[in-house]
């Protein structure tokens, strides 16, 4: 009768160290283990630790390439932080030239505009100097020419030049109320008649005041 080879009772042994003292037990266990089973059986156990030492390499490679690294999760923390600011009330102003042309001695005409600029909700009032000509007076400002000559005029702030604008807070003065943006104010100008001075250039200045 043909013996039965226990290979089955080693494949139970997953380890490979210690393999060589397990043969050396069955065998002993096993007196009537015929000597082709022990060939069989040393085969076996060869063939285990060569699997083994392959698994063992594999892993070996695979650790030493190294896992990809995850990517690092970002920590955060937050606060407040209040911003402020105070407007303070403020305004601009500006004006063009005012160009009568040439007088003859007639009534002349002529315009300029005032633009004022203030912050949004403020009250402001506009005055108008009396000019630089000597003894001028915001109703009676005169422009100086030749040798000290003057040529009467008037400023006023309708259209019809019979309101005098002049630099009186609440009394001859035009006043608004800002609202951010540019605001233009028409300043209306007037001659007299039959004013018949010196030829030539007459000039003044005036100054706008913006109060607010």
């Amino acid at each position: 009768m043909r013996p039965v080879c226990p290979l089955s009772r080693l494949r139970r042994f997953n380890g490979v160290v210690g393999r060589s003292y397990q043969l050396n037990q069955l065998v002993k266990k096993e007196q009537f283990l015929p000597p082709t089973c022990v060939v069989l059986e040393v085969i076996f156990m060869k063939r285990l630790n060569t699997v083994g030492s392959a698994l063992f390499v594999a892993v070996s490679g695979f650790l030493a390439l190294g896992l990809p690294s995850l990517p690092a999760v970002a920590a955060t923390v937050n606060n407040t932080f209040g911003v402020t600011a105070t407007v303070e009330s403020s305004c601009l102003v500006s004006a063009t030239t005012m160009a009568f042309g040439s007088y003859t001695g007639a009534v002349a005409t002529a315009t300029s505009a005032v633009s004022v600029t203030c912050t949004n909700s403020t009250p402001y009032n506009v005055g108008l100097s009396a000019g630089g000509a000597q003894g001028a007076t915001v109703t009676a400002r005169k422009m100086t020419g030749p040798a000290s000559a003057l040529l009467s005029y008037g400023l006023f702030s309708d259209s019809s030049r019979t309101v005098n604008w002049g630099q009186t807070v609440g009394t001859d003065t035009v006043a608004g109320i800002g609202t951010g943006a540019v605001q233009a104010l028409t300043v209306y100008a007037q001659t007299g008649a039959g004013q018949y001075v010196a030829p030539g250039a007459y000039t003044d200045t005036i100054t706008a005041t913006v109060t607010y």
